[in-house]
């Protein structure tokens, strides 16, 4: 239920179309449906501004399809898939509209009502076999209803290919920087910037950085001022936060 539904509700009450008793039945029934190997939260659009996002790495597709199919009935939002495979996709893209399957990210998208482009993101990947880790982000921060530019394969081994787009770092109001072997970039963007960044370490590199562990470990010890962290490959979590930054700038203080 998000605001709109809630307000539609309570006017029903008001306007004496719903009586009270109906009104408490249904408000019981809200918070979550148990499917007994799955409790779906229908309220998290109402409090946090975005429906239940579905982690689908190690559920089973059936699992997957029954909790979509229940978020798609009860929310007019966009739904989110994680870690997807296209198996997913595939059991449900012919029963349900406007689902995009992304293969690059592991990503779905079920496409709801009104598309809102606000503000303005800037997702960078320090090379070409980050993008993937760079696409989530970027892909649920555009389904969330941000504007969302990409600058791919810019990293520190050459510069000049990052201060070419210095304009459209200042233009961001905030930036995700998607880095993996020694996770140099997020730290040369904070230092150019007067905006929040979001550091993402990948798990790309040789063996000595340890799966994305030196990268991590880097960019948690960035000297420039106004760099976030978040977990190793999480370019949802990223992009999730960069969304909810970039919304403030619409919201009166």
């Amino acid at each position: 239920m998000n605001e709109e539904k809630l307000r539609e509700f309570l006017l029903k009450i008001r306007e004496r179309s719903m009586d009270v008793e109906t009104g408490v039945r249904e408000l019981k029934q809200l918070p979550f449906a148990d499917l007994g190997f799955a409790k779906i939260d229908f309220h998290r659009e109402l409090r946090c501004g975005f429906p239940e996002v579905v982690f689908c790495q190690g559920k089973t597709t059936e699992q997957v399809v029954v909790i979509l199919r229940k978020l798609a009935g009860q929310t007019d939002g966009n739904i989110l898939a994680t870690r997807a495979g296209r198996e997913i996709y595939d059991a449900l893209a012919a029963e349900i509209a406007d689902c995009e399957y992304h293969e690059l990210a592991r990503l779905m998208v079920i496409r709801r009502g009104r598309q809102e482009q606000k503000g303005g993101i800037l997702v960078l990947s320090a090379g070409t076999a980050d993008i993937p880790v760079a696409e989530e982000a970027a892909l649920t921060a555009e389904a969330m209803g941000n504007r969302v530019e990409r600058i791919y394969d810019a990293g520190v081994a050459g510069l000049h290919r990052l201060l070419n787009h210095r304009e459209q770092l200042r233009a961001a109001r905030v930036l995700v920087v998607v880095a993996g072997m020694e996770g140099a970039l997020p730290s040369v963007v904070a230092g150019l910037v007067d905006k929040p960044v979001i550091a993402v370490p990948t798990s790309v590199g040789y063996g000595a950085s340890f799966r994305g562990l030196a990268a991590l470990l880097a960019m948690l010890n960035s000297c420039a001022g106004g760099v976030s962290v978040v977990n190793i490959d999480n370019g949802f979590g990223a992009g999730f936060q960069a969304g909810l930054i970039n919304k403030l700038g619409d919201v009166p203080l």
